[in-house]
């Protein structure tokens, strides 16, 4: 029944996209999107929760109502540094003329937020909201608000002194409770604050399998060595983060649990085979699939095993397309790791390396070191036809309907 709510959104997806065609001054939005442009609260209001035809139908529309220009820059997650460096090279704290001009520019589809961005309640608030209202003045789409808050090591607001929040602690205590009810709690709580700031995005939770008692680099930020366990409180935070209506993203597909070394420095390996991946490191992703996770993140890990080289997961076709989309029946949309790490940077150059992992099957480009030559490759890809504007539109009506659809959930 889900497979066929997916493809039944799918198909009236590209009815509404050739009823628009391509371009255009957003004359043709649908009613229920000409009048909720004010926010995504007020998108939600106006489609029902249960409604997934019209939510499908408005992402559809306003995703025909983009230029080409506008829809490559929906494909991109940057800092708010990457999207002003042509007007400022200052840390970015507040969402001013800098902020408005380059979104007018390129629309993007996101934008995530580090620590040194965040200095207190206040602060945060205005200028994520402020950054909505310019997102939706350049292009009429809600733009993605996101932080990397997984609790623990990983917390941009939990713990930091601006915020009267706590840290909620590390991944691998909730699990070691082995309480999904707590782990959905948990998650619901970081949801709630990160909500009433104004994020509606968050790149939690952590999937991955602490399964490698030589590397620390998951060794709390997982929920533990167990693979069913691992699954229960990962579908549990899903859950949680959902339902106070926050977009959530479990990560690192398909799996650097067992993997040595950070791929943050250079290149990390598994040679797990698809057969023994499908009974430890995808059973995670498969329940966050099961409780409807909105977007995967997939990791820069090598699987020669796998794949028949060492292309790094997040520019492999056979991971993201053959075992994620086909192998999962994952509909939702596929956001690479940070383009700006180690394990990917080298390997095509700033602009190339976006192009190959769009290519290779990702519909978000997530933070490219360079994001003025990643979104002119991208450009010239589209203009020479190596990406047809089909598979772009594809990709971006996959994007807005996620950040239509978590606003209602």
């Amino acid at each position: 029944m889900r497979r066929l709510r997916l493809l039944t959104m799918l198909l009236l997806s590209c009815a509404a996209l050739a009823c628009v065609g391509r371009g255009g001054d957003g004359d043709s939005l649908a009613p229920i999107v000409r009048e909720a442009l004010g926010a995504p609260a007020a998108i939600a209001r106006r489609v029902r929760a249960d409604d997934d035809v019209s939510c499908a139908f408005a992402a559809g529309e306003l995703t025909g109502s983009l230029s080409i220009e506008q829809r490559v820059a929906q494909l991109f997650f940057v800092t708010p540094e990457s999207l002003v460096s042509d007007y400022t090279d200052e840390v970015v704290t507040a969402a001013g003329d800098a902020t408005r001009q380059a979104l007018a520019e390129r629309p993007v589809g996101g934008i995530i937020y580090f620590q040194q961005n965040l200095v207190d309640a206040d602060q945060t608030t205005e200028m994520l909201r402020t950054t909505a209202d310019h997102a939706l003045e350049a292009c009429g789409v809600p733009i993605l608000l996101a932080v990397d808050e997984e609790g623990g090591t990983v917390s941009r607001i939990g713990g930091n002194e601006g915020f009267a929040i706590e840290n909620v602690g590390d991944m691998r205590d909730v699990g070691e409770a082995a309480d999904a009810d707590h782990a959905r709690d948990v998650a619901a709580h970081m949801g709630s604050y990160l909500r009433d700031l104004g994020f509606t995005a968050d790149f939690a939770p952590v999937a991955d399998i602490a399964s490698n008692p030589e590397s620390d680099t998951m060794a709390r930020r997982s929920f533990g060595s167990d693979a069913e366990l691992v699954a229960r409180m990962v579908a549990a935070q899903v859950r949680g983060l959902s339902s106070q209506h926050v977009i959530c993203c479990a990560k690192h597909f398909p799996g650097i649990g067992r993997a040595e070394g950070d791929s943050h420095d250079g290149a990390v390996y598994s040679h797990r085979t698809a057969d023994e991946m499908a009974t430890e490191e995808l059973v995670p992703f498969a329940a966050a699939i099961e409780a409807g996770v909105p977007m995967i993140m997939v990791g820069h890990i090598s699987c020669p095993e796998l794949t028949g080289d060492d292309l790094p997961a997040s520019l492999s076709s056979e991971v993201m397309q053959g075992l994620l989309r086909e192998g999962l029946g994952f509909g939702g949309v596929v956001v690479t790791d940070s383009l700006g790490m180690g394990a990917v940077v080298g390997r095509y150059g700033h602009g190339r390396v976006a192009v190959e992992a769009f290519l290779a099957g990702a519909d978000a480009l997530l933070m490219p070191e360079d994001f003025d030559a990643a979104y002119q490759a991208m450009l010239d890809a589209v203009a020479s036809g190596e990406v047809s504007e089909a598979r772009l539109a594809e990709s971006v009506y996959r994007i807005v309907h996620m950040k239509l659809q978590g606003a209602r959930r």
